[in-house]
């Protein structure tokens, strides 16, 4: 009797593990980076290199996010994971990167890889693959056409640079001058200047491309100075708009600055210090440091939690995204999966993350948010008006 039990169970071991398509569960079938325990999301951004305080501060907004959701149990019991990957805003490594991830099943989902070119190199992989992608770091109109799987949440660029241009128009400011990234991020942002200001009735005074590692840094300074423009619009990102401000200050002093909002991450206005009063900037998350919205609020005692209180635009944009990405992840049900996950994210329609509503309306493409507000700097780095 105990051997023809053996038998008996020996041979239904061996046909489960002959038909693990037939018996497995579709978490583990279907759903690359969930374990009972955990989910991990990937994330591709700049850790080093130009644009390095956008990788910290994905690190610091979406950390506290996800850290915020783990102590209250996780989202369906499972635990959060942010797995983050260097680019140094190289868009080849940025896909290398993206390819892995896809490759290894390593994260159920996508979240804020940084970078217009970046962005754009990866698209029709994640298109291919089908895994859910929440929130770009772009705002670029090119990347916004009929992608199902990605889920903008911030504001355009074009919206940024029509609300700049006309605020900078409406004050009677003539000969309005772009420098712009060599890239094409900038380039993109230079037609976008153009149009906007085409449609107010004038042209760029000037238009200068700056390297992204800015080694034309001093020729650029030359040709805004020789170009005499009441106002520059600046269309760069990262450590390089640190120089170019100085640099115009110091060179074309009066000259009204303005600036778009990935222009200066939080490590750059740091490096600015007074340098950067007076200059404007476009934003597409509320004032950090003004705890008058409950998200604010919520954003602000996350990092607490986490033992930092150095507020910012940056991290509070990846605070707001892992936020939408978590409900997301509540709608898809205990057991996620690409499609689950991506169904639920699509279906979100008015989420008032208190304060900053996210709708993705009925249909591709997906953009949650055109919040969009105006603010000066003062000499502390923050807003003041």
């Amino acid at each position: 009797m105990q051997r023809r039990q053996f038998v008996i169970q020996a041979s239904r071991a061996a046909a489960l593990a002959a038909a693990p398509a037939f018996v497995l569960p579709a978490r583990a079938q279907d759903a690359p980076g969930v374990s009972p325990k955990a989910v991990t999301i990937g994330c591709s951004a700049a850790m080093s290199g130009p644009l390095l305080g956008f990788g910290a501060d994905i690190q610091l907004g979406a950390g506290a996010a996800f850290a915020q959701a783990n102590a209250r149990g996780g989202v369906h019991g499972r635990m959060l994971q942010l797995q983050m990957a260097d680019d140094a805003y190289e868009p080849e490594r940025t896909l290398a990167n993206v390819r892995q991830i896809i490759g290894q099943g390593s994260a159920l989902a996508l979240l804020s890889c940084v970078g217009t070119p970046n962005n754009a190199a990866i698209l029709p992989l994640i298109e291919e693959a089908g895994i859910p992608y929440v929130a770009p770091i772009t705002g670029a109109s090119s990347l916004r056409k009929n992608a199902r799987h990605v889920f903008h949440v911030r504001a355009s660029y074009t919206d940024e640079v029509q609300r700049l241009m006309q605020r900078l128009t409406g004050m009677g400011l003539k000969g309005i001058g772009v420098v712009y990234l060599d890239n094409g991020y900038g380039r993109e942002m230079l037609q976008e200047a153009t149009r906007a200001l085409t449609a107010l009735g004038t042209t760029p005074a000037a238009q200068v491309a700056v390297a992204t590692d800015g080694k034309n840094l001093p020729q650029v300074l030359q040709a805004v100075a020789a170009a005499r423009p009441s106002a520059v619009l600046l269309a760069t990102a990262g450590t390089v708009s640190v120089g170019l401000v100085r640099g115009i200050k110091k060179q074309s002093p009066g000259v009204l600055m303005a600036a778009l909002s990935v222009t200066l991450p939080s490590a750059s206005l740091g490096q600015l210090g007074e340098d950067g009063s007076g200059l404007a900037l476009s934003m597409i998350v509320p004032d950090p440091h003004r705890a008058r919205l409950p998200l604010v609020r919520d954003y602000q005692s996350a990092l607490r939690a986490q033992g930092h209180s150095d507020f910012s635009q940056g991290s509070l944009e990846a605070y707001v995204n892992a936020r939408v990405l978590i409900e997301g992840l509540e709608r898809a049900g205990k057991d996620p999966t690409p499609a689950r996950l991506r169904a639920a994210l699509a279906g979100i329609r008015n989420l008032d993350l208190g304060g900053y509503v996210v709708d993705y309306g009925s249909q591709a493409p997906y953009v949650g948010s055109r919040f969009l507000d105006l603010g000066v700097l003062g000499s502390n780095g923050r807003f003041i008006a």
